[in-house]
């Protein structure tokens, strides 16, 4: 059998922003409660900086021209329709789509994971629609690898991969942590509550320090208001 060809690595996502205030206030009492060496002691380089919290809606291998196309694919989408062929047959009314965050799950085992996340509440799938039709439009313009397991919409809030030993460098080995107390916990934890999203955006992979704070972004390449 010939080998399978090698994926390039991902240099961009689309993705929902999360960060602001409320989110801010959740997750620092979030972050000063599980790093307590009394409470759960996580390394508290593996909780995520808020601006950095975001729903990916897909990622893709880009060089300049692809970055070109995605941006103008970005510009072009049409979420209004979007989110009125998502509502279609449910209750829902509104002109705005508005996204509540809630709980704590492992991405792996919660007794050995890596990655926990906050998921968001959509009990008539309305966010999730509008979200796959978006991530629909990039893979029909061959931007986007398309994939046979369903989107997973969710906001990470902690990840080993981040964690640094003592000369501020990665740890090799993958730290994992047996977080089913944690998972327990913070089952009902809101972090958001009917927060407005606002916006689509286009973002380079590889967070940066947010210059005069302990806070970290993705470069944005480009932007669409819902």
């Amino acid at each position: 059998m010939p080998p399978k060809p090698v994926r390039a690595s991902p240099t961009h996502f689309v993705c929902i922003p999360l960060a602001g205030p409320q989110l801010t206030r959740t997750v620092a009492a979030f972050c000063t409660e599980v790093t307590n060496p009394a409470s759960f002691g996580i390394p508290p380089t593996a909780v995520r900086p808020v601006g950095t919290m975001h729903l990916t809606l897909g990622v893709m291998s880009l060089k300049d021209e692809g970055i070109q196309q995605a941006t103008e694919v970005l510009k072009g989408l049409k979420l209004s329709e979007f989110l009125a062929s998502a509502r279609a047959g449910t209750s829902s009314t509104g002109e705005r789509l508005s996204l509540t965050l809630k709980g704590l799950h492992a991405m792996q085992s919660p007794a050995k994971t890596s990655v926990l996340y906050a998921a968001p509440v959509d009990t008539e799938g309305i966010l999730y629609k509008f979200c796959e039709q978006i991530k629909t439009t990039f893979q029909e313009a061959g931007l986007m690898a398309k994939e046979d397991r369903p989107l997973l919409l969710h906001a990470t809030v902690v990840n080993t991969i981040y964690v640094k030993d003592d000369r501020g460098r990665r740890i090799r080995e993958r730290l994992t942590i047996d977080a089913r107390d944690m998972v327990s916990l913070y089952d009902d934890y809101v972090w958001l509550e009917d927060m407005p999203l606002d916006k689509v955006t286009l973002c380079r992979m590889g967070a940066k320090k947010i210059e005069g704070t302990d806070d970290e972004a993705y470069e944005v390449e480009a932007e669409i208001e819902l």
